[in-house]
């Protein structure tokens, strides 16, 4: 092995003192970096096997127990010293004892830091404090920690720092572990609902050649075998309904999508979707469904249907709140209902209130500018928005009643949305006119229109059932459940400016 060198990023005196002691172990012969301890037990096995067992009840068990993990602090009292080790289940505390370790492994045990990995070995008892305890029989070091930890009472607080160096934030920031553990059980469970209900999971491309799905900037990338270029997905919207097409009645996908747009709280340009569509359902029955499957998270993840968020208590009882886009405006806005209902004064509203509206743009988009300026951050408790414009809904069925609007909801809590649905459009001329139309759109500078998607019209020419999709941010839906008010804290490796 070539001579260990200490980073230059990193010259403080405790880094140095770590290098300075794997270059003596290495020089005695110890064993550096091994991959040959096997663990019999976790923290949290040992503590729920035989936590509830008394002093004598321990003594009678002798069984060998083997853990790993990262030390996470140490008391040392000369000849017998205290531990805590930490592994993927939790915390529990080891004895070193010199005489029961003997000279060289306790030598190591005075050699270790904070962070270091070891593996040790032995048998069960309780201090005089009744703290389940392991008395070490043995100690190997498995991992040497050459960076000191951040000093514990006060952990990693740099939120630019804990995001860079993820791996640090979960070692020593328990509360972040758990955001991510619920992540995992929230995914668990959609995965579960769905399949329930008799949905097929599938997968499709994340590269693509047309895309399409949502109005977003893709990311462009090229293909050197095929000479072509392609795009990260935007959604796989159109993909799926090409399966509803060929039969599959009921599909769902999480899936990665990608937008070449902005960073902030609630966006990432790297993001986890679900979507899930319907045959033979409606937008309305989505509703349903969606009141369903939130109830279903709080209940597993929370334990109730009133959740705090953001420092205001959510109330999931269903049924939700529904109010129209231009009820919206009127009721959290102080517009007036006859007001809103033309462009001329939807404009003389914008312009009163002052918004940052564009003036210029069809009532269809000016409509729903208005909205999210004005009202969507009063929409706490939960609500569904409806009677979308059609000019901003180009894959969504016309309502029958009014075909200025189609049959869309989103879905608002904590007054950010959640959710996005439509009963779909399965009429393969009037999708082709539409995308016809995003096109003058894009032609005209509007860059996150959708390009006509000749084969996606073929595949509607075919046939495809009537039916209901619905999309809704993964990342999103976590912040919720775990009260948490930034993106970048449900999302493991957010995307970040490189350091200068």
């Amino acid at each position: 092995m070539a001579d260990v060198k200490i980073n230059p990023e990193d010259t403080s005196e405790q880094a140095e003192v770590r290098w300075g002691k794997l270059a003596k172990l290495k020089e005695v012969g110890y064993p550096i970096y091994p991959n040959d301890f096997k663990p019999t037990h976790n923290a949290a096995e040992v503590i729920s096997r035989f936590g509830s067992l008394s002093d004598e009840g321990l003594a009678e068990t002798r069984r060998e127990i083997r853990l790993a993990g990262r030390i996470m602090a140490i008391r040392y009292f000369g000849k017998a010293s205290f531990f805590h080790i930490q592994d993927r289940r939790g915390r529990l505390q080891v004895y070193a004892r010199k005489e029961r370790l003997g000279d060289q492994d306790y030598a190591l045990f005075e050699s270790l830091d904070v962070g270091d990995i070891v593996g040790t070995w032995g048998h069960l008892f309780r201090t005089r404090t009744k703290e389940l305890t392991l008395e070490a029989h043995g100690l190997r070091l498995l991992a040497k920690c050459l960076r000191p930890l951040p000093e514990k009472w006060h952990g990693l607080a740099d939120v630019e720092v804990r995001y860079r160096q993820r791996y640090v934030d979960l070692m020593v920031n328990p509360e972040v572990r758990e955001v991510f553990e619920k992540r995992s059980r929230i995914v668990r469970l959609l995965r579960r609902f769905f399949e329930e209900r008799d949905f097929l999971e599938v997968e499709t491309p994340m590269m693509q050649s047309i895309p399409g799905g949502a109005a977003a900037r893709p990311f462009t990338t090229y293909h050197n075998a095929l000479d072509m270029e392609l795009y990260l997905r935007v959604a796989p919207e159109l993909f799926l309904k090409r399966l509803l097409v060929g039969g599959f009645d009921r599909v769902f996908e999480l899936n990665r999508n990608f937008r070449n747009e902005g960073i902030s709280v609630r966006h990432n340009p790297e993001f986890t979707m679900l979507e899930f569509y319907q045959a033979y359902a409606t937008f309305e029955d989505l509703i349903q469904l969606t009141e369903e499957l939130f109830v279903a998270i709080a209940k597993e993840i929370v334990g109730s249907l009133q959740v705090s968020y953001g420092g205001q208590t959510i109330d999931l009882t269903p049924p939700w709140r529904r109010l129209t886009i231009t009820e919206a405006i009127v009721t959290h806005g102080g517009a007036d209902e006859a007001e809103v209902s033309t462009l001329e004064g939807l404009q003389n509203f914008a312009r009163r209130k002052g918004l940052h509206a564009d003036l210029n743009a069809p009532y269809g988009n000016l409509v729903v500018e208005v909205f999210e300026e004005i009202a969507e951050s009063q929409l706490i408790q939960p609500t569904f928005i409806t009677g979308y414009p059609l000019e901003v809904s180009p894959l969504a069925r016309k309502n029958d009643k009014n075909p200025a609007l189609v049959d869309r909801f989103e879905l608002y809590i904590g007054g950010r949305e959640l959710a996005n649905a439509f009963s779909e459009l399965n009429d393969p001329a009037d999708q082709r006119q539409r995308f016809l139309e995003q096109m003058a759109a894009r032609r005209a500078g509007d860059n996150t229109a959708n390009p006509v998607d000749e084969d996606y019209v073929r595949a509607l020419e075919y046939g495809m059932p009537p039916a209901a999709g619905e999309g809704i941010g993964i990342d999103r839906l976590v912040m919720f459940f775990t009260d948490s008010l930034s993106i970048r804290d449900v999302i493991l490796f957010p995307l970040l400016r490189p350091q200068a």
